[in-house]
């Protein structure tokens, strides 16, 4: 009898179809390939100073099921229209939700919202929404949150963020270091800016580390370094950091350490007191800030769905709101468009 070593505490271990496989089964247009490229060139333009719009990365906190967010994106689609001399707007299309604890982690970990944790087809849920996304006509946002996740999906996305929990690990400063779009980098939780500035110098500069390649087989994965990493204030422990004030201070902290100074605020989370209700009043502050002339302020992230609040995962999906976050409570479509309308006059 073999004495078993390995896997004592695993369950089970069940192959992924490969990055590549995934792509083939549904492939990128060259339509959409124009539209990421594009996307993400307009977003580096404003980062980098070369161009005065702003950047509103919106949307819902989580999307947990696409036929919602896909009538989300229609809406968010026009209002950009609206608003494109002034502003670029990039909406949320997050698939993958850090737990404190424990809860549910997103629709590519469990796309039936039951703990049945069907990863294949969660990832293949996530690439067609992208698609339909970016064929209707809207840069995409997401967090990274898994290592593996981005050869999936990292074709299709055109900004993308290293959340609060994650922006210690040096995994996560590593894959951003290769990642193709523009990355952000949230301050931690507790709101220290140190660790920002450290993972700002990892991603831009070259990087070796394991990874897996487009076959899906293990693989050494070595970088050039991204130049277009910067920093996302949330708030943390000690409160809000997106006045005035905090925003001065993280920027002398930024150009201290030789990094971007280009700050993208995030409008919800501590900085909104996890208050939703208080989101609208805080965009408008970050707004004001860059009306005034800081031109570090460079933009603001806002979580928004069809619906405000948020609502408990139920047995029976028919049984729960239409339109409403299963995750952090969100503004209403109805505010976010007077908001967003509002800022789009201001910045003129």
């Amino acid at each position: 009898m073999t004495t078993q070593v390995s896997d004592r505490n695993v369950a089970f271990n069940v192959p992924l179809p490969a990055p590549a496989l995934l792509a083939h089964e549904q492939p990128r247009t060259e339509e959409q390939a124009r539209t990421v490229l594009s996307s993400r060139k307009r977003i580096e333009d404003i980062l980098h100073g070369r161009s005065d719009r702003f950047i509103v990365i919106v949307g819902p906190c989580s999307i947990h099921d696409p036929a919602q967010g896909i009538e989300y994106a229609h809406k968010l689609a026009g209002l950009s229209r609206e608003v494109e001399d002034q502003i670029e707007i990039v909406m949320r299309v997050y698939f993958e939700k850090p737990r404190t604890s424990i809860g549910w982690k997103g629709l590519i970990m469990d796309p039936d919202l039951d703990g049945t944790a069907n990863l294949a087809e969660g990832l293949r849920l996530a690439r067609k929404l992208l698609g339909e996304v970016i064929d209707i006509g809207l840069p995409t946002a997401t967090e990274f949150l898994d290592p593996i996740t981005p050869q999936y999906i990292a074709d299709l996305i055109c900004w993308a963020a290293i959340g609060a929990r994650t922006v210690e690990s040096q995994t996560h400063r590593q894959m951003a270091s290769g990642l193709s779009m523009p990355v952000g980098f949230k301050n931690a939780t507790f709101g220290g800016m140190g660790v920002v500035v450290n993972a700002l110098k990892a991603a831009v500069a070259p990087q070796t580390f394991f990874g897996i390649s487009p076959e899906g087989v293990a693989s050494m994965v070595s970088t050039k370094g991204n130049a277009n990493c910067h920093t996302v204030l949330r708030g943390g422990d000690d409160g809000p950091n997106y006045g005035a004030d905090a925003v001065a201070s993280a920027k002398s902290v930024l150009e201290a350490g030789g990094v971007s100074p280009a700050i993208v605020i995030d409008a919800s989370h501590a900085n909104c007191s996890k208050d939703f209700e208080k989101m609208p009043a805080v965009f408008e502050d970050v707004v004001a800030q860059r009306v005034g002339g800081n031109a570090a302020v460079v933009g603001a992230m806002l979580e928004s769905n069809l619906v405000e609040g948020n609502q408990k995962i139920l047995e029976n999906p028919e049984e729960m709101t239409w339109g409403q976050s299963v995750t952090d409570p969100c503004i209403g479509w109805d505010v976010t468009e007077r908001i967003i309308r509002e800022a789009a006059e201001k910045l003129s």
